[in-house]
């Protein structure tokens, strides 16, 4: 793979790169020597060596890593993109501030602290703390765009006018200056629980998709899976649908993997039949499920973990059944489509054999299986991914193709510098928003007044909060989004009587919805772009694939049994029970019936009701969806019996 190519990272789902070769010339050296330097202090702080004697504070660490990746930001980001190779002094120049201005706040960690300078700071803190809130904002404008820059400056500032507001807006006011120490020098914002969750946990894994993707681990999951499925009914789909999904389940990234991916999928797709505008949709909505699919998942898994207050593992868990659950849905799509329209697999010779495979790739299967083992069984979250990117370098330096060479090496420190410099950029900026509703106490309020004005209605509050995270998805990154509603919608939705896990995971669901959705899409206009096809037509093809990814959140929010939470019988009776909802409503979209064939719209309505109804969380409603189920298959068998009856008579 071409060291100068943007490899995927973690959660770069949450944004598409400025450019795919990243700086150049001198910048990129830079980059790279501060990349380079953020890497060694996080794993100076993970496994707490104290190189050189340093070994620093939590909030001095955050701190650091703030000042080091805002100035990749400044350094990797143009000011604009028409201004993209010009005005360098000045990001130079920003540059510089941020590694003075984080640098000097770092190295008074323990003053901020212990002299309580959130409250009362010397001016010189006071300078430093307003340039750098300064810098975060601009960072984030850079990174996120300006509806996120807006998000910020919008709850950033709330402190200071909180005091006039009506009703349940009303706050604590701040000062100007006040407000500027609470953000920077306080623990609830700039370095709260989003940053503390990038040092802590994210970064390592950032590192362990680039070193996957980069030892040429995506090559080997896609071979894997055209060696399964490719030369089955509509095989080259059903690869990209399980290869899209592993990749993208151990990068964290949705734009990267489908950038990574879709130039093998979608060319053998079309080639056994799938028009582009489809091949483009599977691509894009694999892709997209892959950052709910364990054991990485994304930046938005640790950062829910860390709202949640339980280990990543047990979001994890009450993750898998939910995400598998999509891909089965998924599969069943692409499957139906080819039968229907009599699509076939690759040839048998064209396809890999199995077990060559998987003797090539054992270092991925190994890595893999030492990421599951530390982060599950010896519960060791933040280093399993440093241990799993060790094993892999040293597996895969047994083949000439796969080890890491010096330039793959550049292009690893490369990618995790842009990626991580691109996540602390936006968490930092996402940060203010946290502050601002955390210090002026409004946060607990609008939750209650949320609660108030439905009344108790729990239909009514998922509703509230489907449509909001779906708007605010389209505004915001994934991560945003969830932070931002996390704190405002998930308590009221836990107050009514939810499950707290499966809140918070149905506003991930929802924030993720507008990758696939129009008029935003951006997954679905990025596979249209690899694809040839029309932007928005492969939009709308991916939100009709995505349907279950708009109905999960609702199975799962009222029938904690998806996520785990109940006991054995009741965990298989739910996940067989929607599953058997799934097909049939795959079938109702599709016009298909298993042993049966294409049927008509009456049949199509039928499946769907009985869909619907199977995964009502009672007993009557599931008896009442199987018994429509088994009407219509059977009156369709019966059917289809008569008609090749009467045409074998006939002939």
């Amino acid at each position: 793979m071409d060291s100068d190519k943007n490899i995927a990272g973690a959660d770069t789902a949450d944004f598409a790169p400025v450019s795919a070769a990243g700086p150049q010339g001198t910048m990129r050296w830079l980059v790279m020597a501060l990349g380079a330097l953020g890497v060694i202090l996080a794993v100076n702080q993970q496994f707490l060596l104290g190189l050189f004697g340093f070994q620093p504070l939590g909030n001095s660490y955050l701190y650091y890593l703030i000042a080091i990746f805002l100035a990749v930001t400044f350094l990797a980001l143009p000011i604009s993109s028409k201004l993209e190779g010009k005005l360098t002094w000045v990001n130079l120049l920003l540059a510089a501030a941020a590694l003075i201005s984080g640098g000097w706040l770092g190295m008074h960690g323990l003053d901020i602290i212990t002299r309580g300078w959130e409250y009362d700071a010397p001016l010189t803190a006071d300078i430093m703390a307003t340039v750098l809130i300064v810098l975060v904002l601009e960072g984030v404008r850079r990174a996120g765009g300006p509806v996120l820059l807006a998000t910020a400056l919008l709850f950033g500032t709330f402190p200071l006018y909180a005091g006039h507001m009506p009703g349940f807006l009303w706050g604590t006011q701040f000062s100007g200056i006040e407000t500027v120490r609470a953000h920077v020098l306080g623990v609830e914002s700039i370095i709260g629980i989003p940053m503390q969750v990038v040092a802590e946990l994210v970064i390592g894994f950032v590192i362990f998709g680039s070193v996957l993707v980069i030892t040429k681990g995506s090559d080997f999951f896609m071979e894997l899976a055209s060696a399964l499925l490719g030369h089955s009914r509509g095989g080259p789909a059903k690869v990209a649908v399980i290869g899209s999904g592993i990749l993208g389940s151990l990068s964290g990234s949705v734009i990267s993997n489908i950038l990574t991916s879709a130039p093998f999928s979608v060319p053998t797709m079309r080639r056994v039949g799938y028009p582009a505008s489809y091949a483009a949709a599977v691509e894009a909505c694999a892709s997209t499920g892959a950052t709910l699919m364990p054991p990485v998942m994304g930046t938005v898994a640790f950062v829910m973990a860390s709202f949640l207050g339980v280990q990543y593992s047990t979001i994890v868990i009450a993750a898998v059944i939910p995400a598998i659950l999509f891909y089965v849905a998924l599969l069943f799509q692409v499957d139906m489509y080819a039968a229907r329209r009599g699509l076939h697999g690759l040839p048998r010779s064209e396809t890999p054999k199995v077990l060559p495979v998987l003797a090539k790739g054992w270092p991925y299967l190994l890595s893999l299986a030492v990421l599951i083992f530390v982060l599950m069984v010896l519960r060791l979250e933040s280093r399993s991914p440093y241990y799993a990117s060790i094993v892999m370098i040293i597996a895969t330096s047994f083949r000439k193709e796969t080890r890491m060479t010096y330039e793959r090496f550049k292009a690893l420190i490369l990618d995790v510098a842009l990626n991580v410099g691109k996540l602390v950029a936006i968490l930092a900026g996402i940060g203010l928003v946290v502050g601002g509703l955390s210090y002026t106490g409004v946060a607990g309020a609008f939750s209650r007044e949320l609660l108030l004005y439905a009344g108790g209605s729990i239909p009514l509050m998922l509703i509230a909060g489907a449509v909001t995270s779906f708007v605010l998805g389209m505004g915001m990154t994934v991560t945003a989004c969830y932070i931002f509603l996390s704190i405002l919608l998930a308590p009221a939705l836990v107050q009514a009587g939810l499950n707290p896990i499966a809140s918070h995971l149905f506003i991930l669901y929802w924030g993720m919805l507008s990758y696939i959705t129009p008029p935003v899409a951006l997954a679905a206009i990025t596979a249209a772009n690899v694809a040839g096809s029309k932007p928005m037509e492969t939009g709308f093809r991916s939100m009709r694939l995505g349907l279950p990814l708009f109905v999960l959140p609702f199975i799962f929010v009222y029938d904690p049994a998806l996520i785990m939470h109940g006991s054995a019988i009741d965990i298989v009776t739910r996940v067989a029970l929607t599953t058997i909802a799934l097909w049939a409503i795959t079938s109702a979209f599709e016009s298909w019936i298993y042993k049966v064939g294409q049927v008509g719209i009456v049949s199509r309505l039928v499946l769907a009701v009985g869909g619907i109804l199977i995964i009502v969380p009672t007993l009557t409603a599931s008896i009442a969806g199987a018994v429509v189920l088994g009407g219509v298959i059977s009156i369709n068998l019966m059917l289809k019996r008569r008609n090749a009856t009467m045409g074998a008579n006939h002939g």
